[in-house]
Order: structure tokens, then C-alpha cells, then sequence
């Protein structure tokens, strides 16, 4: 019995009404498209966190034990609505001015969704050359489920030609992105009436000079550029997103902490920031703070880690992607994505994707009509490139 057929649109609203956002579960969605493809004959594998609440799926379409396969990547966790001026229901797919609404249309469901509908299309064509599904969960909080699925999976099968990170870049190829790292920083000091500063040891006011020290690291990277030329903004960022801290105004504040992040060039040594901020907050800061209290501290942990992707040029895995997708040219951006981690893998990456990024994480998040259109173009060349015999 033949399996059930969505359209693209079809599929992308499926999708859209799962509500995964990274905080929830993905295993609805899972679920669902374990048994979509079970239907057309095709087995899942399905790689769970630890508490079992969540997982990865891989799939294969064509002959799993060959060699250069093409994998269809794509994360299934979306950003929070909370607190957003929504027009209409995130999780519920709505049209308007050629532009389809919804949490996760352009970041990035609607490649999944065109990668999937599309399956029918790829068995009709008796793939000689495998496609594999590889969909993960918790990409927005530190691109945590992929990388089990690479350890479990991709390491141990026949190396595929490239990965598509499915990720919004307006269907042009990227093959260079910056890197991320984040972190939270506690600084704890000790608590004294406002008026006797020199007995105590104000948190935010140390936090402060470790900020200061942050934007003078940011201001070297700007200085230093990008070589390459193809990035912008052209240097390693820095940012402090997030600061909390003190009780009142006539108390010297116990603690402090800030969330920042960097996004290093691809090229470039992601651990040269974070050493040289440690380097500072203990031979600079947190000395001064325990020359007054002993039990002063200054603490920064990591909360996620991806690496950038490098340009590899030349790659014929970039170069069937560039033909698939109609490219003359590769581009660099400055998100990040789930490519890096492939690429570390050993496995040749690019980004290619409907929607922009522009659109994600916001508010009647949108996707362009005509760029699921492109994305459906690309998946047919895709059935046609897999399904040639050797002799044509």
C-alpha cells in the first residue's frame, strides 16, 4: 500500500502545528514523520536524549551502505512566541500577501517540509545514490542533538558526498559562517550598608570592569578584521546580553552575573577570548575583590559551544549543491548553524535553505511563497541527480 503523499504546503503545516519549542518535546513531530516515512517503506532510527523526553531522526532514502550520499539536515526546534505581538496563532500556518505566517516557516520547517514531501519523488526515481534525513532536536539552545546523531550515525556509515543544512539563506549556498560561543559570568562579592563601601565588595562594579574588558576585547577584534573579506560585520563579535544583579540601592550589591557571547571568524582560535577574559577576571579583578573578602568570586561557565564553518572551495559536494540550487557563487554569513559541527565530522557542509533570516525569531515570522517554490525546484534536481544510471 503506496504512502500517504503531502504537498509541500501540506507538509510545512504539519510541521508548523507541533509546538517544539526547545523548551517542549519534539517526540509529536518525531513521531509523526517516522510514520509518514514508514509508509513509503522507509525505516527511521531514532536517537533520544538522556531522559528519553526528545530525539534525533535518521533516515535513508536508496541504498544505505553506499558511499556518497547526500544528507538533508535540518533541526526540528523552534525559538519561544512568549512575549511577541503575534497577528495570528504562531503554530497555526496562515497566508497573506504571498507569504505563509507561522512559528518555524522560515527557520526552518519549510526545508523539512519540502524535503519530505518530496520523498515520493525521490523513490520514483529508484535512487542510485542515497538521500538521508538527518533532523535534530535543541539546534537553538546550543545545537545540542546533533552531535550526539553525528557520534551515533554519521561517523560509523559509508561517508556521504556533503551535507545541506536546510538553515534560511534565500536558496544561495553557504559555505562560511562565524562560530559561537556563550557564557554566563557570576561575580560574587559582599554585602555592606551603601555607606561603607570599604568593607564591602560591590558585584556589579566588579562585573562592570569585566564588561569593560569585553568591549576592549571587541574593539581589538573590530581592529583585526575579517581577512577574508566576506563577512559582515567583518571581525569577531562580542555581546552581553543579559545583566542581573543587586538587592537595593543602599545595599553594595553580594551578586551579579551577565550572559555574553562571542562569534569568532571560522578561521579564527575560538578559545583566544574566553582564555584572555579568564586571564583578566583572576589577575586583575578577582585579586583586588579578596584582597577585601576572602570568599570573593568570579565564575564563568559555559552555556554552548558550535564551531564555525570554513570555506572549503573546490569541494565537489559544494559544487553538485551550487549546481543543484542554481548558484553561480557561494556566500558567508554570520549565523550559525549545525554545519561546523559536520564539517568537524569530516563531512563536507554547506548551508542552503528557503526563507530568510531576516524573518527568523520574530513575530509573525514569514516565509516567501516563491522561496518554497525555489526550495521544490531544488528538491526535484535532487530526485534527478540521485536517480541516474552510472552510464548516462
Amino acid at each position: 500500500m503506496a504512502g500517504k503523499r503531502y504537498t509541500t504546503r501540506e507538509m510545512i503545516e504539519k510541521l508548523i502545528s507541533f509546538d517544539t519549542t526547545s523548551r517542549n518535546s519534539n517526540l509529536e513531530l518525531i513521531a509523526f514523520v517516522e510514520d509518514y516515512l514508514s509508509g513509503h517503506g522507509i525505516a527511521s532510527r531514532l536517537i533520544a536524549n538522556e531522559d528519553d523526553t526528545k530525539a534525533n531522526l535518521f533516515a535513508t532514502v536508496g541504498p544505505a551502505d553506499k558511499a556518497g550520499g547526500i544528507v538533508l539536515s535540518g533541526h526540528t526546534d523552534v525559538v519561544p512566541v512568549d512575549g511577541q505581538d503575534w497577528s495570528s496563532d504562531p503554530f497555526k500556518v496562515v497566508e497573506r500577501d504571498g507569504k505563509l505566517f507561522g512559528r518555524g516557516t522560515s527557520d526552518m520547517k519549510s526545508f523539512v517540509g519540502a524535503a519530505l514531501a518530496a520523498v515520493p519523488d525521490f523513490l520514483a526515481r529508484g535512487p542510485e545514490v542515497p538521500i538521508h534525513f538527518a533532523l535534530s532536536y535543541d539546534e537553538e539552545v546550543g545545537c545540542l542533538g546533533v552531535r550526539p546523531m553525528i557520534d551515533a550515525v554519521l561517523r560509523t556509515m559509508p561517508k556521504p558526498q556533503v551535507v545541506i543544512v536546510g538553515e534560511p539563506s534565500d536558496m544561495k549556498v553557504v559555505n562560511a559562517h562565524k562560530g559561537i560561543q556563550s557564557y554566563n559570568t557570576t561575580v560574587t562579592g559582599l554585602e555592606f550598608h551603601s555607606s561603607q563601601t570599604h568593607q564591602g565588595v560591590s558585584a556589579i562594579q566588579h562585573a562592570s570592569e569585566l564588561i569593560s574588558h569585553l568591549m576592549e576585547l571587541a574593539e581589538e577584534m573590530r581592529k583585526r578584521g575579517d581577512a577574508s573579506g566576506r563577512f559582515q560585520p567583518p571581525y569577531t563579535t562580542i555581546n552581553v546580553g543579559i545583566i542581573k544583579g543587586g538587592t537595593a540601592l543602599n545595599i553594595i550589591p553580594k551578586s551579579c552575573s551577565f550572559l555574553w557571547e562571542y562569534r569568532p571568524l571560522p578561521d579564527a582560535d575560538p578559545e583566544e577570548i574566553i582564555t584572555r577574559f579568564n586571564a583578566f577576571a583572576a589577575e586583575k579583578v578577582l585579586r583586588r575583590m579578596r584582597a577585601v573578602h576572602a570568599g570573593a568570586n568570579i565564575e564563568t561557565v559555559v552555556r554552548a559551544q558550535s564551531p564555525g564553518l570554513a570555506a572549503t572551495e573546490g569541494d565537489p559536494g559544494e559544487t553538485l549543491v551550487m549546481k543543484l540550487a542554481r548558484c553561480n557563487s557561494a556566500e558567508a554569513v554570520s549565523y550559525n548553524t549545525e554545519a561546523g559541527l559536520f564539517q568537524l565530522a569530516d563531512i563536507p557542509t554547506v548551508v542552503c535553505g528557503p526563507g530568510s533570516i531576516d524573518q527568523a525569531h520574530k513575530p509573525d515570522e514569514f516565509i516567501e511563497l516563491s522561496q518554497i517554490a525555489e526550495c521544490e525546484r531544488f528538491m526535484q534536481r535532487l530526485a534527478e541527480h540521485v536517480g541516474r544510471r552510472a552510464t548516462d
